[in-house]
């Protein structure tokens, strides 16, 4: 161990940068004492450098010029926290190529161009951390690079977006509305005046894609995700599930099919007895299966000003560590092609939500389709007529395929019995999960 000091810079004194710089600044000692090594918050560059953020910044740190940062000898450490795919990109690649090892929460831009910046980082010799980017305070990175490296994936899966699960969660609890809820989720800043990343699963996509990469050691990209939202779940869905024994999640999974990889997010009905089933409000869980260690359940808040800034420092200390010992984490490389299972060949149970015009033949119609497409009803529940003599009819099938259960919807969809689009829900069960 020596006596050298680890300049951090941080790039963006938001929400999760005032978190980091806090506890840097005030934990100093502590992380001192815990590691081994000196870490020391040299510049904060923001355009906003004036406002409260609710502790002192020493004199000399904060700053607006980001050239600063890239020319000053005495940082090692370049911290993106602005988010955003531009110029978090440029600045990043910058730092790179002036030598400095890189922090960044940013998982839309992992998602979309990670690889360009680890091959970056790469040929620099640096290191990129980015636990921060999946799970907030939830260490589900380190544990998937270090604590079950030694486990060949067979799956990873998990509530990974806290807006989402706080609105299905409240649906669920008070039979609200999912407009309802989202409209109060904005109003106490768990969701964005844009909630569209949340709510249509691309958020949990990016996150999916980052993990999956690590996990299965494949060329994951967000286009090879299949996502479907929330945004379509209704309180009858959520009650329907709970009498059949479900719960319903917005659900990430990546799992190994034959010597293929299945990627997709969308809502999923799971047993309430199941772990995942029990995470509610704005909490993430991730649930790994491994071929040695078996399965195992993080849990924790995946956002917010403290916990995510808690994965920052720790991504900085560990960066700290392995500079002072001569050597440097590694990010992701040496990533084998992805093959990948096509969604239309998963093979699945599922949760049909028929809105039908409340007449003879109607069940016997539906029926008949869904035999046409080798679909096979496991069991039906109708409810009481609705106000424009419409009724809600619940089917759950047996195994059957994606592909059948697309041609069979846009079959019944078109038909006059049919008052509105079919609801689609796919459970996972049993040993899946």
């Amino acid at each position: 161990m020596t006596d050298k000091k680890t300049g951090i810079a941080i790039f963006g004194f938001g929400t999760v940068g005032s978190g980091a710089a806090r506890i840097l600044l005030e934990q100093a000692e502590a992380l001192k004492k815990r590691t081994g090594v000196e870490v020391a918050l040299k510049k904060i560059c923001d355009r906003d450098v004036t406002s409260d953020r609710g502790f002192v910044v020493p004199e000399g740190i904060l700053t607006t010029d980001i050239n600063e940062v890239f020319s000053a000898s005495d940082i090692h450490v370049f911290v993106e926290l602005i988010g955003g795919i531009e110029p978090a990109k440029t600045f990043i690649l910058k730092a790179i190529e002036h030598g400095k090892h890189i922090v960044t929460a940013n998982k839309a831009l992992l998602a979309l161009h990670g690889r360009e910046i680890m091959d970056a980082a790469a040929k620099k010799g640096v290191s990129v951390g980015f636990e921060a980017s999946v799970g907030g305070g939830v260490p589900v990175i380190k544990a998937v690079r270090e604590g079950l490296r030694a486990n060949e994936f067979q799956s990873v899966m998990g509530i990974m977006n806290g807006t989402a699960n706080y609105i299905l969660s409240r649906m669920s609890d008070e039979g609200l509305a999912f407009e309802e809820v989202l409209k109060e989720a904005q109003r106490l800043g768990f969701a964005e005046a844009d909630p569209t990343y949340d709510v249509e699963g691309i958020d949990t996509a990016h996150k999916l894609a980052i993990l999956a990469r690590l996990a299965f050691e494949m060329q994951v990209e967000l286009s090879d995700i299949h996502v479907e939202g929330i945004s379509s779940i209704k309180p009858l869905d959520i009650e329907f599930a709970r009498e059949l024994g479900y719960e319903i999640k917005l659900l990430a999974i990546a799992q190994k099919a034959g010597g293929e990889l299945e990627l997709r997010v969308h809502p999923t009905m799971i047993p309430v007895g199941h772990l995942l089933a029990q995470v509610k409000g704005a909490y993430n869980a991730f649930y790994l299966t491994g071929d040695s260690v078996g399965k195992v359940m993080l849990y924790g808040l995946g956002a917010g000003q403290m916990p995510t800034g808690s994965a920052v420092v720790a991504d900085i200390c560990d960066i700290a560590m392995a500079s002072d010992a001569g050597n440097a984490p590694s990010g992701m490389s040496g990533l084998l092609p992805l093959r990948k299972r096509p969604i239309e060949t998963l093979s699945s149970r599922y949760y049909f939500r028929f809105s039908a015009k409340d007449q003879p033949g109607v069940l016997a119609g539906i029926a008949g389709v869904l035999g046409q497409h080798n679909i096979s009803i496991e069991s039906c529940v109708q409810k009481a007529r609705g106000q424009k003599d419409d009724v809600p009819i619940v089917m759950l099938t047996h195994e059957a395929m994606e592909r059948d259960v697309q041609n069979a919807l846009a079959q019944l969809d078109q038909l006059d019995i049919v008052t509105a689009r079919t609801t689609v829900i796919r459970i996972e069960e049993g040993k899946k999960i």
